[in-house]
C-alpha cells in the first residue's frame, strides 16, 4: 500500500490513526527462525528518505538547539498527531518536521541516527535520499545539508562498519527551475553524491518534466532514479516514460509494471532493479478486481526486486527488519527468495563491481553457516 492507499483507506474507514504513535512496533513473527535468518542476514537499503527518519524524539532535540517551540507537550503527543486523511494532510506533517533541521550538525545527527539504527539490523549497504529543495527554500546552506550527511556518513562507516552514500531527490511538485536550482547547488559537491531522483507527488507532475535535470546529472557522473508510485493516473505512461525514455538506472516503486507484459519483458532486458516498500506500497487495487500482492507479483514476473522502508519515522518506526518479517509473511517469500532479495540488494548498488561481490560473499558466508 502506497502513501495515497494508505491516507484513502483510513479516510474511507474513518479510521483516524496515528501511525507513528506506533514507534518500537515489532512485525507480527509466525515463523521465528525465519524472521531471525533475515535479522542477522547482510543486508541493502536503497528506498530511504533521510528526512523520512526523523524520529520525534530526535525533533525535540533539535528545537531545543535551535531554540525553536514545538506545537507538542511531549513525544507522545507528537506522535499522536501523525494523523493522515488525505495527502496534503501527510506532506504537511512530514515537511513540517523538516524544519528543526537548520544547520550542519542537524544533518549530522539525523544521518548518523538512521545509520545506526540500519547497522543495528545488518544494513551494510545503504544509499539514502535527501530533499535538499525543502531545506533551501528555508535558507539552509547546501554545504551544510551535504556536509553534515557527508561527516556522518564516514563516521558511521568508520565505527559501525555501514558503508553509504547519497541521493538528491527532486520533489517533483515544486517547480522545474527550483529543482534545477537545487542541482546546480550541489554540483560542486558531486563528490559526495552517487545520484538523483524524483519523489513527492507524481500527480500532474510527469517524469518528463526533469529531462533536463537528468541529462545534467548524467554529463555531471550520478546516476539517475525516479520514484514511480503504485496506482497513479498515467502510472504505466510514467513507467515507459523512465524505462525508455529517460532510461533511469534503477526505478523506486513501480508495483504496476506487472500490469504490462510489454514493461516486465522491458525492464527484464535492461535489468533493473526496483526499489520496493511494501508495507506502504504492497498492493495494487485501483484498477484491480482482486487487490494484487506487488512483491508477490513482481517476483512471479522475474523482476529484480529489492524492498525497504521509506519514511519509517512516520510509518510506525519499522526499519528495515521489521518491513523485510512482514513481506516474508504476507508475500508468502521463501527463504531462498529473501537470500535472492538480498542478493539484488547488492547487485542494485551503484559501486565498483569488485565492491558489490565483497558484499555477496557476506552474504554468502551467512547462508552457508545459518
Amino acid at each position: 500500500m502506497d502513501r495515497r492507499d494508505l491516507i484513502k483507506a483510513l479516510a474511507a474507514t474513518g479510521a483516524m490513526y496515528a501511525l507513528a504513535a506506533r514507534s518500537g512496533a515489532v512485525a507480527p513473527v509466525n515463523d521465528p527462525a525465519l524472521a531471525a535468518f533475515i535479522r542477522g542476514m547482510p543486508k541493502s537499503e536503497y528506498h530511504v528518505h533521510l528526512e523520512g527518519t526523523l524520529e520525534a524524539e530526535m525533533k525535540f532535540a533539535l528545537a531545543k538547539r535551535n531554540g525553536m517551540d514545538l506545537p507538542f507537550a511531549d513525544v507522545a503527543a507528537m506522535k499522536a498527531s501523525y494523523v493522515y486523511h488525505d495527502l496534503p494532510s501527510f506532506l504537511a506533517i512530514y515537511y513540517d518536521g523538516m524544519k528543526v533541521l537548520q544547520q550542519e550538525p542537524d544533518f549530522y545527527d539525523l544521518a548518523y541516527a538512521y545509520l545506526a539504527k540500519a547497522a543495528s539490523q545488518n544494513v551494510i549497504y545503504t544509499e539514502m535520499f535527501f530533499d535538499p529543495q525543502e531545506h533551501l527554500k528555508r535558507g539552509v546552506a547546501m554545504a551544510d545539508v551535504i556536509g553534515g550527511i557527508t561527516r556522518a556518513r564516514g563516521d558511521a562507516q568508520a565505527k559501525l562498519g555501514i558503508r553509504s552514500q547519497l541521493i538528491l531527490c527532486f520533489v517533483r511538485d515544486h517547480s522545474a527551475q527550483s529543482a534545477m536550482a537545487a542541482l546546480d547547488a550541489a554540483l560542486p559537491f558531486k563528490a559526495d553524491l552517487v545520484g538523483v531522483g524524483l519523489d513527492s507527488d507524481e500527480a500532474g507532475n510527469p517524469p518528463e518534466k526533469f529531462r533536463e535535470h537528468f541529462a545534467k546529472a548524467r554529463a555531471n557522473g550520478l546516476k539517475v532514479t525516479a520514484h514511480c508510485d503504485v496506482d497513479q493516473t498515467d502510472t504505466l505512461r510514467n513507467i515507459r516514460t523512465v524505462l525508455t525514455d529517460l532510461k533511469v538506472d534503477r526505478i523506486d516503486h513501480g508495483g504496476n509494471i506487472v500490469q504490462s507484459p510489454e514493461l516486465v519483458a522491458i525492464a527484464k532486458e535492461r535489468g533493473i532493479y526496483f526499489t520496493v516498500c511494501p508495507t506502504f506500497s504492497g498492493t495494487l487495487k485501483r484498477t484491480e478486481k482482486v487487490p494484487v500482492d506487488v512483491v508477490r507479483a513482481m517476483m512471479d514476473a522475474g523482476l529484480k526486486v529489492t524492498i525497504s522502508s521509506d519514511d519509517p519515522a512516520y510509518m510506525g518506526s519499522e526499519y528495515v527488519d521489521d518491513v523485510l518479517i512482514r513481506a516474508a509473511e504476507r508475500s508468502h517469500l521463501t527463504r531462498a527468495e529473501l537470500i535472492a532479495i538480498a542478493r539484488n540488494g547488492f547487485d542494485a548498488a551503484w559501486l565498483p563491481e569488485t565492491d558489490k561481490a565483497a558484499m555477496i560473499a557476506r552474504l554468502d558466508a551467512y547462508v552457508k553457516a545459518a
